[in-house]
């Protein structure tokens, strides 16, 4: 399946987005008087693993965003083939 461009730079701009918001949330949680009582709360490690699993799935949504952004560059096959170069295996079986 390819993306759009339009699609591509959507996920981009969200994992952009979740890398600011959950960064942020965790700096001020961290701040957070409820965070601490002679050591890390509940509330600061729940908090903190919503924003681990957040910013991994963040960042698997910008990796396919940016995939499909080079994938609409055309690829490097026209390059390699006015150069005379076949193209990598995997870009012949889309595998990798």
């Amino acid at each position: 399946m390819k993306l759009s461009r339009r699609a591509s730079w959507f996920l981009i701009v969200f994992a952009v987005w979740s890398w600011f918001i959950w960064v942020t949330l965790v700096k001020n949680i961290w701040q957070d008087p409820r965070s601490w009582s002679h050591g890390a709360t509940g509330f600061l490690l729940v908090h903190v693993v919503l924003a681990g699993v957040s910013l991994v799935l963040g960042s698997a949504i910008g990796r396919l965003g940016w995939r499909g952004l080079r994938a609409t560059r055309g690829g490097t096959e026209g390059v390699r083939a006015a150069a005379g170069r076949s193209p990598e295996p995997s870009q012949v079986t889309g595998r990798r």
